[in-house]
């Protein structure tokens, strides 16, 4: 069973526009609060990833508690019996599409591996990448499929929320370094995939995984993720290809295949996780 949203008559027009813009004012405050305290004293990956958290528990916190019960089933993490497995799933199913299109370019002679000099203890540094990864996915996903973003999917109903909510989930990643038209298309589509995967499962979870699983196997297999270069398995992938299936300094996200593979990501979940209740 998964956590069931809150029963009671959804808020008039300007009730959704007030916790909405409650939502992103407090939201937007502290991305840019929390990444002033933190990039002093951590790199950029650290802050954009614990500053989105932070931000994110905060808005969603305080939304929560002044409109709905104050509970964390009224954000979509209520913990249930398939909690874990939802988890478990996206972000296995999420692994698994990064590593076909990496793999894929390896077997056919397309991408070779390389030693990176200068990395120390490279599995300790990607057990630490993995943690601040964690919370850059689950932080992301409270921010746009938070309880604004649920508030909406019940309020105007799937369609009218997903699209404009992964365009903005796109262009929050524009001004990353190398950032592409490709690769801002593509994740918009990540955008629709997640947003989507939350209308199956009516939680969180399942996209949590998803965002997570596709997040800490690019690092693996040494390549950019969005843009950030991580190195910390002490070997990098050259490609022999095009930035178009490459993806370029963006990463593969950049790519051709990711656009692939989004695509079967998103009918495996639709085949995988029957629609419950919003």
């Amino acid at each position: 069973m998964t956590a069931a949203p809150p029963t009671h008559k959804p808020p008039d027009k300007f009730g959704i526009v007030l916790r909405v813009g409650l939502f992103v004012i407090i939201g937007w405050i502290g991305v840019v609060i929390f990444s002033l305290l933190m990039i002093p004293v951590a790199g950029l990956l650290v802050t954009s990833a614990l500053s989105t958290f932070a931000a994110a528990a905060v808005a969603n916190a305080i939304t929560v508690r002044i409109y709905e019960r104050g509970r964390l089933s009224d954000l979509g993490l209520g913990w249930t019996g398939s909690s874990l497995r939802e988890f478990g799933a996206g972000a296995g199913l999420a692994a698994a599409g990064a590593a076909v299109i990496l793999a894929g370019p390896l077997m056919i002679g397309v991408a070779r591996f390389e030693a990176i000099p200068g990395v120390e203890h490279p599995w300790s540094s990607f057990l630490f990448v993995s943690v601040v990864l964690l919370f850059g996915a689950a932080g992301e996903e409270m921010l746009f499929h938070g309880y604004a973003f649920q508030l909406l999917i019940r309020s105007l109903g799937a369609f009218a929320t997903i699209l404009p909510a992964s365009v903005l989930f796109g262009l929050a990643h524009a001004g990353n370094e190398n950032s592409t038209r490709l690769g801002i298309v593509n994740t918009m589509l990540w955008g629709v995939l997640l947003g989507y995967a939350y209308l199956r499962s009516n939680a969180l979870w399942l996209p949590i995984g998803l965002h997570f699983g596709w997040n800490v196997t690019l690092p693996l297999f040494g390549v950019n993720l969005s843009g950030f270069t991580m190195g910390v398995t002490g070997y990098g992938l050259h490609w022999r290809a095009g930035d178009l299936w490459s993806g370029g300094g963006y990463g593969p996200e950049g790519s051709v295949l990711t656009t692939g593979i989004v695509v079967v990501l998103f009918f495996l979940v639709q085949r995988l996780f029957p629609q419950r209740g919003v």
